[in-house]
């Protein structure tokens, strides 16, 4: 009887091994080729699963970021075991979870940053971003209206805004922690610092 062959776990492998050239020499010089060589297929296997790098970087980006809400997931039920955790602690264990502060982000950010400069110029990469990131900013504006109907943040602040710019907050962090300009521990208490503004209106801030 054939083996059977479980496709998604494939893919996974093939987006595993981008990321660990991603992590090694960056991947603008990154062929499909190579890809398949680091994952110990032959060119036409992978080409099976993906027709293109594009392919492969638009797969490869949606699984890290699957990946990354996993692990968010987790840590959050580590962390509040017996409890519902506040809006001020969900938004903190998720803002520093997009934060390059160990080695597995770190490579999973260096490949969405491919996929970012390859999206800037097709309408078709784009589309992924388009799609997530809107839910993503809807859930911070809920989190920080439940945070407003708890008298931890002032009535008046425009929630939207707010959202987006945790994510700014997170995006150009992130940036300046790839290029060395600060650490990335420095990355995560600046995360603390603008938390800590946002939620004036918590008791353990005083």
């Amino acid at each position: 009887m054939p083996k059977r062959v479980d496709h998604e776990a494939v893919r996974q492998e093939i987006a595993e091994a981008l990321w660990r050239i991603a992590s090694q020499r960056g991947l603008d010089g990154a062929s499909l080729r190579e890809v398949a060589h680091e994952a110990g297929i032959s060119l036409g296997r992978l080409q099976h699963y993906f027709a293109s790098k594009d392919d492969m970087l638009v797969f490869a980006s949606n699984h890290i970021s699957e990946l990354a809400d996993r692990q968010i997931r987790a840590r959050l039920a580590g962390a509040f075991p017996d409890r519902p955790p506040t809006p001020y602690e969900l938004l903190r264990v998720c803002l520093r979870g997009m934060l390059p502060l160990d080695d597995n982000t770190r490579t999973g950010i260096l490949v969405q940053i491919a996929y970012f400069s390859r999206a800037v110029r097709d309408a078709r990469m784009r589309e992924p971003a388009r799609k997530g990131i809107p839910p993503l900013l809807t859930w911070f504006a809920e989190l920080l209206r439940t945070a407003v109907d708890r008298g931890e943040i002032a009535a008046d602040r425009d929630l939207g805004a707010e959202a987006m710019l945790l994510l700014a907050l997170t995006d150009g962090l992130t940036t300046y922690t790839l290029l060395d300009v600060h650490e990335a521990e420095r990355a995560a208490e600046l995360v603390d610092y603008h938390l800590g503004r946002l939620f004036q209106g918590r008791a353990d801030t005083h």
